[in-house]
Formats: C-alpha cells, sequence, structure tokens
C-alpha cells in the first residue's frame, strides 16, 4: 500500500466530478447533508478557509474491483471510467459540485429531514467590501428563487432572473467557476467596473482555492481500504477540540509556577460532570458542548470591548474553541458549572427530565450562557416567561437541528436584552424565525423529531395525569411509572379498521402514559379499554374523562372509537397548545383544506424510528 499527500485545486476536483473521473464505492451511503450546512460550506470557501481533507483510492487494482457510481448530482454529466473513489468527503465534495456546477441546484434537507431543492447566492458588496463578509452573506434560496415569508403568501427577496439578482445585488454561486456566464451576467450590471474587480478579488480566489487529499495508490489490498474507510468514517468528526486543548492547558506555564503541577482539563470535566450528579437532563452534555459555552461567554465578554471603533465577533466556531486559554476557561468554569444545573431544572420545570427526552441537547449551550450573562434576573417571572418562550420557539420552530453555531450567537446577542424588555430591545431570530404549521403534526412520529419530544412535555405539563395510576408526570413519578409516548388508539387497532399510516403514527394519535397503562390498554378498542382503565384505577368514568381532558382528548369521542372525530378534535387542541408555547399562532393549512407539508416531502429516515414506541401492541 502505497499513499500520496498533495493540494489539488478545487476547480479541478470539481470538474473531475462533473466527468466521472471522480466517483464514489457503491457501498458509501447516500448524500445527507443539510441546507444550512451546504451554506457554511460555501461561506467557508468563499472565506479562503480550510474545510479539511479528502481521501481517495485510485482504481485499476485487478484485485479490488468496488462497484463505483458518480457522486450524486452529476450522473447526466459523468461519463467515463473514474479514476479515483471517494473514501472520505463525499458530503462536502457532492455539496460543493451540486452548488458550484450546471445550475447550482442542490437537492438536501433542513434540520427536520424535510426534502428541500435548493440554490445559493452571495452578496456582492459584502465579498468586495473590507472585512464585511459574514455568515450572513451567502444565502439559500428555494429552486423558483424567490423567498417568501408569510406561510408562502409574500416574496421578500426576488432572484429569478438575471436582473432581479443585479438589482438585490446576489450572484449566484454556480457562476463562481464560470468565468464565461459570469462575463454575460455581469453584462447587465449598471457598473461596468464591477466585472474586473470581482474577477481580481473573488473568481480568482476561488479558482485558486486548494483542498488536501490523500490517494492511495492501486497497490491498496481490500482489507486495507476496509481499515481505513472504517477508521475516518466513524461519525466523521474532525479531532475533538476538547483533546486539542487538554494538550494546550497541560503546557500553560503560569498555572503550573502558581500551582506546581499541570491542569488537567479531563480530570476537571469528570469532577465537573459528577457535579451534575441527579441531573439527568444533562446527560448528553459534552465536553465540547461545554468548551463551546465557555466560548461564548469569553468572545460575547470580548465583544463589549471596542477596538478601534469596531467590535469583535462573538462565536462558538471550532476555531474560535481552539482560542481558549486557561484564564478564561478557569473564570467561566464555575458560573457556567452551575447554570447548566439551572438549565436541567428549567426543563424540568417543563416536564423534560431524561436525557434521552431533551428536544435538542445542544440547545443547551446557549441556555446557560443565557444563564451566566442574566445571572439572578434570570428567575425573575417575566424573564423567565420570555426564555421559556425563546427555548419553545427553537423547539417547535425545529431550528437547533445543525450548523447551529450561528444561532447560538444571535441568540446570546439578542435574548438578554429581550428578555429583560429593553427599550429598543430586538426580537431574538430564533424567535422571528420560528414557525410551525399544521401540517407538520403529521409527520412527526417518532423521538428522532425534536418536535416530538416537545410536544409531549408540553402534553405533560398541561396538568396531565397517568390514566390509572392518576399522578402527575413529575420527576420522580417519571421514572417510577416508566413513563413513555404510546398510542391512543392502538396500532393493532388502527390496522384492523384501516387507518392510514401516517394519522396512525402522528403524534396527535399519541401521549405520555405509564408502562402499566399501556398494558392495559394493549390492541384494544378504546371503547373496551376504557373500562379496563376504569376497573384498574377504581376511577369512575367522569373522573377517567378529567384525566383525558388533560392530555388533550375528547373522551366522548374516543368511548365512541370515532377515530376520525377524535383526530381533528385533538389537532386543533394541540396547535393551541404549539402555538400558546411559541408566542405565536399555528398556521392552519390543514383545516383549510391546503396542507403545505405530507410525510412525502420528508427524509424517510427522519421519520422511522429504529424501535416501535410500543412494542407490546
Amino acid at each position: 500500500m502505497g499513499f500520496d499527500s498533495k493540494m489539488h485545486q478545487l476547480m479541478v476536483l470539481l470538474k473531475d466530478a462533473e466527468s466521472g473521473k471522480i466517483q464514489l464505492p457503491d457501498f458509501q451511503r447516500g448524500y445527507k447533508w443539510e441546507d444550512e450546512r451546504v451554506r457554511q460550506l460555501l461561506t467557508t470557501i468563499l472565506r479562503g478557509h480550510p474545510l479539511g481533507i479528502l481521501m481517495r483510492l485510485e482504481t485499476g487494482n485487478e484485485s479490488i474491483r468496488f462497484k463505483p457510481r458518480p457522486i450524486a448530482g452529476t450522473e447526466d454529466t459523468a461519463t467515463s471510467e473514474p479514476d479515483y473513489l471517494l473514501l472520505d468527503g463525499q458530503q462536502r465534495l457532492t455539496s460543493l459540485t451540486q452548488a458550484l456546477t450546471g445550475d447550482g441546484v442542490v437537492h438536501t434537507k433542513d434540520s427536520r429531514g424535510k426534502l428541500l431543492v435548493r440554490r445559493y447566492f452571495v452578496n456582492i458588496e459584502d465579498l468586495l467590501g473590507d472585512d464585511q463578509f459574514t455568515d450572513e452573506s451567502v444565502i439559500s434560496v428555494p429552486e423558483d428563487g424567490t423567498i417568501r415569508t408569510n406561510f408562502n403568501r409574500e416574496i421578500v427577496l426576488d432572484l429569478r432572473t438575471n436582473e432581479a439578482q443585479i438589482e438585490a445585488g446576489y450572484f449566484p454561486c454556480n457562476l463562481l467557476y464560470s468565468p464565461i456566464e459570469a462575463i454575460q451576467w455581469f453584462s447587465g450590471h449598471p457598473n461596468p467596473n464591477l466585472l474586473a474587480e470581482f474577477s481580481t478579488k473573488v473568481m480568482h480566489a476561488a479558482q485558486s482555492y486548494q483542498i488536501p487529499a490523500i490517494d492511495l495508490d492501486r497497490r491498496t489490498d481490500k482489507a486495507a481500504v476496509a481499515t481505513v474507510f472504517e477508521k475516518v468514517n466513524v461519525g466523521g468528526l474532525p479531532l475533538n477540540v476538547f483533546e486539542l486543548l487538554t494538550a494546550v492547558f497541560a503546557g500553560d506555564k503560569s498555572f503550573y509556577d502558581q500551582n506546581g503541577k499541570d491542569f488537567r482539563l479531563n480530570d476537571d470535566w469528570l469532577a465537573i460532570k459528577q457535579s451534575w450528579h441527579g441531573h439527568d437532563a444533562l446527560g448528553k452534555v459534552e465536553n465540547t458542548d461545554f468548551l463551546q459555552a465557555i466560548t461564548l461567554l469569553a468572545t460575547f465578554e470580548r465583544s463589549k470591548q471596542a477596538i478601534e471603533g469596531r467590535k469583535l465577533g462573538v462565536s462558538a466556531k471550532r476555531e474560535d474553541i481552539l482560542q481558549l486559554d486557561l484564564e478564561n476557561y478557569l473564570r467561566w468554569r464555575e458560573p457556567l458549572t452551575q447554570a447548566f444545573i439551572w438549565s436541567a431544572n428549567f426543563l424540568a420545570d417543563d416536564h423534560i427530565f431524561k436525557a434521552k427526552d431533551v428536544p435538542y441537547p445542544k440547545q443547551l449551550v446557549p441556555l446557560a450562557a443565557l444563564r451566566v450573562v442574566l445571572g439572578e434576573k434570570a428567575d425573575h417571572y417575566s424573564v423567565k416567561n420570555r426564555i421559556r418562550q425563546w427555548y419553545w420557539a427553537g423547539v417547535l420552530g425545529e431550528l437547533y437541528g445543525s450548523a447551529i453555531e450561528t444561532r447560538f450567537v444571535r441568540d446570546l446577542e439578542a435574548v438578554p436584552a429581550w428578555a429583560m424588555q429593553e427599550e429598543d430591545a430586538a426580537t431574538p431570530r430564533t424567535i422571528q424565525d420560528a414557525s410551525f404549521i399544521e401540517s407538520r403534526l403529521h409527520s412527526i412520529r417518532t423521538r428522532n423529531s425534536a418536535a416530538y419530544k416537545g410536544i409531549a412535555a408540553l402534553i405533560m405539563g398541561h396538568n396531565s395525569k397517568d390514566w390509572i395510576e392518576n399522578k402527575a408526570f413529575g420527576s420522580f413519578h417519571n421514572r417510577d411509572m416508566n413513563v413513555d409516548i404510546h398510542h391512543i388508539f392502538p396500532k393493532k387497532w388502527c390496522e384492523l379498521n384501516s387507518i392510514d399510516y401516517e394519522r396512525q403514527e402522528s403524534i396527535i394519535n399519541k401521549t405520555t402514559l405509564s408502562a402499566r397503562t399501556n398494558r392495559v390498554i394493549g390492541g384494544h378498542a378504546p371503547s373496551k379499554y376504557l373500562n379496563k382503565v376504569s376497573q384498574e384505577s377504581g376511577l369512575s368514568d367522569p373522573a377517567i374523562d378529567e384525566v383525558l381532558s388533560k392530555h388533550l382528548i375528547n373522551p366522548g369521542l374516543l368511548r365512541a372509537d370515532k377515530f376520525d372525530e377524535f383526530f381533528e378534535a385533538r389537532r386543533n387542541q394541540l396547535c393551541e397548545l404549539i402555538g400558546e408555547a411559541m408566542g405565536k399562532d399555528v398556521q392552519r393549512d390543514v383545516s383549510q383544506g391546503k396542507p403545505l407539508e405530507d410525510s412525502s416531502q420528508f427524509d424517510p429516515e427522519a421519520l422511522d424510528d429504529v424501535t416501535p414506541v410500543d412494542a407490546q401492541e
């Protein structure tokens, strides 16, 4: 086995991907990257920042004949036999090939798994300005070239034609590597001098951009390929910043001089985790999350200090975490440790007790940082209510799924002043961006969805109780009763009565119950199992009806086995519950006969759970 490591021009790699000279081994999984990750990848390229190493296998080894397949989006242009098979870097190269070549259309998805078709544009003024290029300079636009608001009724940005793009000041990213088409595009621009500046500053830099690649030669045997592929595809993560900072902090001379020993970051992290014992909701907080929260706080404080009339930016990106020094870490360590405990209690107040039930574990990073910034004011009634609105906007708006560092920053910058109701405080972007559509309830059906976990918690917080034990779903009872999310109309009954799969598995047909209650329900019709519930619980029918109503269930419809009417009534009540938590109305598209979403619009893996919710059914 031999290998070579050198730099390759991105422009050449794109051409090779288009022509089929670079393809994928057929055992590679499909393209999976989300829209926001693609957008940030393009930002990385335009900033000239590194994006990691590719790994390729040279073809031509007669003993290794992996079946090749073209990179997604190049099926119509890949006409040649591959010279290389891409072992590592599929998501990045696929994203760039689709976004930067041809029509620039990328088949992606959002953080919820909803399938999207997107094109990408960059703000020309930001590109050519002095240090004005920000994360918002690259925008994602639907395939039709329009960004709409008010549930697609109003166009707020129209980029459907060259003229419209020029007027709005946005250049299509797919022309960055197409000089002739770029010249044609600029031919309609009112500023004829702009093309020369754009070509020099932007297109030349883009076409000179290089990516390192490790090329395994054709002598590499099959066992070696399997080993390499396994090692480079475990999570697809770069070297952990925690591991890097462990070495940096251990070499801090000032700490050694004061304490006579090196600082051990891993030992410190274990001590922090031990102090969180009993706060189960923090179980999925990782050491890198803690470092990210510290970086947010350190850069937030730094941003307040004007340097030459400018403010340094708040950040939670990997490169800024690596700039942390031990002094800053020690400064924020204790208040942040306590802030995460506060966050766990905050979640418990909203009936989220276990790590597996936390909708977005990563949202605890800005939540804890907000507690540090606000201090004890975070517990003031009005302030905490506003933090709660922000939190549920993020969960139910499904905004913390991926590529979330920019959102961390926006939240930390905007939420404190808004929560304190300071004069002229802007509404945080997370609240502005959040929306919930009634038809989304139909496609929320497993705990893979953050909204699924969130709605379950909201139902528990609606003063609901278990149907048999008649106990509220508090922290102790939740654990003691083995509470989980179960069907209301059982799967077996739904199948026997030809209830379609979408409604059968929707969160609308599920609620939080103890394992004991779910066993009593079994696969029976509600009209039958409610009699068993009454016998087991000793509750009267009116008392059981009161319990059912707290689960947003119409008792009369449930007792009559009227699934259609039950489903519609509960959907309406869930919309009201969600709207109250988010502080904004749910768009009632299904009720108006014009559903905007259905299950077919989502990646199947985002909708199908690995394990059944009710194994005994």
